[in-house]
């Protein structure tokens, strides 16, 4: 029987493309039409000479929409949400950050215009210092929520009470969605009525993980009525929907939306829930059509649903239970591997498992995990960076979004259950442009589940790379005196 095909809706269907290959395809900074000469001189001074396809696509565009300014366009349109799906390294950050700075420069009053929100702290730190970076000198306020200062600190940092009533503090917040529902619901005076961007970074994770309803609060604050009746009804927002007279009379404020993923969901379903209005989807991820000598073209793997970064090679080692602390131990000290970034599938096993190289020795050796306060996972990632630490272990959650400088190889000491997961694990390497080199530790019962899942994904140039036991004999002794050192401490 034919196999039903998913409607799609004409977005997803037919998006802009974006050419994949970086390295080939850098675009001179100062080729990008309508950034401003400030911005255009910051990117110089932090080393910026040429952009990334993506952010020679999306920076334009998202411009563009904001035309005139903060306020609806000509005739009352509205700009279109805009969707980015860009393999992991491809520079989503900065897409977003300089038109949105570009769009505020010229802001009088301080009020919350540009809202980001992420699904991690790291993250979430991450991105409000390239804002930082530029708006340094603007007098454009960026504050970071994610609940590492206090909720009255915090409070502080967003509003300020006046005789007059309260003030914004911020022209653009980065946030992390617990600590923003917070504030949206108990700080009092703090408005997201002017919001005019909304960007969601990760935006598949943070659909899946519930945070959804935190994007209805933002949403539902944004087109909030003012309780007093003596406010301005001049920059009443009204919801998208047919254009009136009484919509069109005067000025309103659009709030669009702008989402970022290396792995945006495909399912128009779930993009439903995120009401995007006309929205345009940017894609490095796609599948190319080969043509055959006759002339005629075949669509090959035409559900190829995710793009890695061209500079990775990826094999996978089958082993046993017993035999992984062997492997990795054998991949750093018999294979000399340095700026190994390791993952595995809980808090647990990253720190028993790192607690157990320790006690081997030899081997410069961190554990990157929620339960470390920030500044020391920042210390700790800095070393990372120096090459200081040879070998991080890490779980998913805390890793992921991250661009960490310089990883020569991620191992998956365990195989992960997802194919999203293993996208963003082995994309922590080979960022921008650069190469990098992901093994995964399989166990025999798990092989074909594997292929399986990666064949699906349309990811094929995976090698088998066994490891003969010889080659791990003659670690045995030293780490069976490990395990035991370890019994003692953790008894």
């Amino acid at each position: 029987s034919p196999q039903v095909q998913p409607f799609l809706p004409q977005w997803l269907a037919q998006p802009k493309l974006v050419q994949k290959r970086i390295k080939d395809n850098l675009i001179p900074i100062r080729d990008v039409p309508g950034i401003h000469p400030r911005l255009l001189k910051k990117l110089q001074m932090n080393g910026i000479e040429s952009f990334f396809p993506v952010q020679a696509e999306v920076i334009p565009a998202i411009l563009q929409s904001a035309s005139s300014g903060y306020l609806m366009g000509q005739g009352g349109y509205r700009p279109k949400d805009i969707c980015v799906s860009a393999p992991t390294g491809s520079g989503k950050t900065l897409s977003f950050v300089i038109p949105i700075v570009q769009v505020l420069l010229d802001r009088v009053v301080c009020q919350v215009r540009a809202l980001v929100v992420l699904p991690t702290k790291e993250l979430a730190q991450q991105v409000s210092k390239v804002f930082n970076i530029y708006t340094d000198g603007t007098g454009l306020k960026v504050v970071l929520i994610t609940g590492q200062k206090s909720f009255a600190k915090e409070q502080e940092m967003l509003v300020q009470k006046k005789v007059t009533g309260y003030c914004s503090l911020a022209d653009i917040i980065v946030a992390t969605p617990g600590r923003l529902t917070d504030h949206i619901s108990q700080t009092p005076g703090f408005s997201l009525r002017q919001l005019r961007f909304l960007i969601v970074d990760e935006a598949d994770r943070m659909i899946d993980d519930m945070h959804q309803n935190c994007l209805n609060q933002i949403v539902k604050a944004a087109f909030q009525v003012e309780n007093d009746s003596g406010s301005n009804i001049l920059f009443q927002r009204t919801k998208p929907g047919p254009i009136t007279a009484a919509s069109s009379c005067y000025p309103q404020i659009p709030l669009q939306k702008l989402l970022f993923s290396a792995t945006l969901t495909q399912d128009p379903e779930k993009l439903q829930q995120l009401d995007l209005f006309q929205p345009r989807l940017f894609t490095s991820v796609y599948s190319e059509k080969k043509t055959l000598g006759d002339g005629t073209e075949t669509e090959q793997d035409t559900d190829k649903k995710y793009t890695l970064p061209e500079g990775l090679s990826q094999c996978y080692v089958p082993c046993d239970l017993n035999s992984k602390p062997l492997l990795l131990l054998h991949f750093m000290l018999t294979m000399k591997f340095t700026r190994v970034l390791c993952f595995t599938n809980s808090r647990e096993a990253s720190h028993r498992l790192f607690l157990l190289v320790q006690a081997f020795g030899g081997i410069t050796v961190a554990e990157f995990s929620s339960r470390l306060p920030p500044n020391e996972r920042q210390r700790t990632m800095k070393e990372f960076e120096q090459g200081k630490i040879e070998l991080l272990i890490s779980t998913d959650a805390t890793a992921r979004g991250i661009d960490i400088k310089g990883v020569n190889y991620v191992i998956n000491y365990d195989a992960p259950q997802f194919i999203r997961t293993y996208i963003h694990r082995v994309g922590r390497t080979a960022r921008a442009g650069k190469v990098g080199v992901a093994f995964s530790f399989v166990l025999r019962i798990q092989e074909r589940r594997f292929l399986r899942m990666l064949k699906d994904a349309g990811i094929q140039d995976i090698k088998k790379h066994p490891v003969k036991g010889n080659s791990l004999k003659p670690l045995v002794q030293q780490y069976e005196g490990a395990l035991c050192k370890l019994e003692k401490t953790v008894k």
